[in-house]
């Protein structure tokens, strides 16, 4: 069997980040950006007003005090969006909003709050004098121009997944459109006769699809398109049929959970086999082990177990970074981190990927098993907030000892 980092290695080789669009900015939320993205221009734009207030020259408030107040003459009133047609001489001010573009000859900015003009109802005229009783500094109040940006600056680069801050920043930049990568299409398929559709009561010998909606949901969250083909019966042309569909779909990726394992009736790996080619069926993991992935008709196939946790912990170990790669993600990753047992840990040597919940007490995250780890127990990993890895080889995790867990 293949270590996990030996298929995982053999796996990603062979994909590439599709190809890539260029769309509207209003669609471009979770959308995974192609290119980096500069500004061409400095921001602010201009030296402006971080507060509503007064305009001034910071030498005339010099020596201001509540037994000394200062009084200047407004000259002006500048309103976000207006360019200022005033140079400010000394002992003069102009009324100023927030964002507003501060006038030649202003170098401060003192808050209204700060002088005896209270009012903040709209449509208020100017005074035609202010005064306060504090002295202000050169540069308060004011956002000078490339504050934040210089013109050539790179705000966002290739790889990163658009969130809305995102989208804000880029419309504040000009952008219109943006080039993103595609959104990759994955076809997947269930197999197996003992598989019902979720609205069908139970019959004897018979289990509901959960793979499917479990599966799908992972997929899409990965910022993948899902073709749901359905279920597999255990015959070879019902495989067939479902796999030629996904062929002529050329999907970036076929998926499939159960069927590649060696029972009497897992047809899905002898069908890939000779339609393609299998590159590998079983991985040293726990659980998970008979994972295969090989080429369908020239596409990439991914076979996942079919115990539903199993099909779970191979996707986040596999797919997910496929996905990644494929979207041209950066970000696609799960955390990882340092815990510590609560309880003593038994394995079987294999790479461990055990459910668990996490707490945290004075910065230490301590870890404990959520239920047994049969990998029919799908209540275990609904309880669970991380996956414990347990490295090959070890087969006793004494309680209090780190391992590293692999948060969901």
């Amino acid at each position: 069997m293949l270590s996990v980092a030996e298929a995982r290695e053999r796996i990603l080789a062979h994909f590439q980040p599709v190809a890539t669009e260029t769309i509207p900015l209003i669609a471009c939320a979770d959308r995974v950006l192609a290119v980096d993205l500069a500004t061409a221009h400095d921001l602010p734009l201009f030296n402006n007003s971080s507060m509503d207030g007064f305009a001034l020259r910071a030498a005339d408030s010099a020596g201001a005090a509540a037994a000394s107040r200062v009084t200047l003459r407004v000259v002006a009133d500048i309103p976000a969006g207006s360019i200022p047609n005033v140079i400010l001489a000394k002992g003069e001010a102009a009324r100023i909003m927030t964002g507003a573009q501060i006038p030649e000859g202003a170098d401060a900015v003192i808050p209204v709050e700060d002088t005896d003009f209270k009012s903040r109802q709209a449509d208020t005229p100017a005074p035609g004098t202010v005064s306060f009783e504090r002295p202000v500094s050169v540069g308060e109040n004011i956002r000078p121009r490339g504050m934040d940006l210089h013109a050539g600056d790179v705000v966002l680069i290739q790889g990163r997944t658009l969130r809305p801050q995102d989208l804000g920043m880029l419309a504040t930049l000009g952008f219109a459109a943006v080039e993103v990568f595609k959104r990759p299409r994955v076809a997947l398929i269930s197999s197996g006769d003992e598989l019902l559709p979720v609205d069908e009561p139970l019959e004897p010998g018979k289990i509901r699809d959960s793979n499917t909606y479990m599966l799908a949901a992972l997929v899409e969250a990965a910022g993948a398109d899902v073709l749901r083909l359905g279920v597999a019966n255990d015959k070879r042309e019902s495989v067939v049929a479902l796999l030629d569909h996904a062929a002529n779909e050329k999907v970036d990726l076929i998926l499939s959970s159960a069927g590649v394992s060696v029972g009497a009736f897992d047809f899905i790996r002898e069908v890939i086999e000779s339609q393609g080619e299998l590159d590998f069926w079983r991985v040293n993991m726990r659980p998970g082990k008979p994972l295969a992935f090989g080429k369908y008709r020239s596409l990439n196939f991914i076979g996942l177990p079919g115990n539903p946790v199993s099909a779970f912990v191979a996707f986040e170990i596999f797919v997910r970074d496929v996905l990644a790669r494929l979207s041209g993600r950066s970000d696609g990753a799960r955390l990882r981190v340092r815990v510590r047992c609560e309880e003593q840990i038994e394995s079987d040597g294999r790479e461990s990927y055990l459910r668990a919940r996490i707490r945290e007490e004075n910065g230490i995250h301590f870890a404990e098993l959520t239920g047994h780890q049969g990998s029919g127990n799908l209540l275990s990993l609904v309880q669970a907030d991380a996956l414990l890895i347990i490295p090959a080889g070890v087969k006793c995790v004494p309680a209090g000892r780190e391992v590293e867990a692999l948060l969901l």
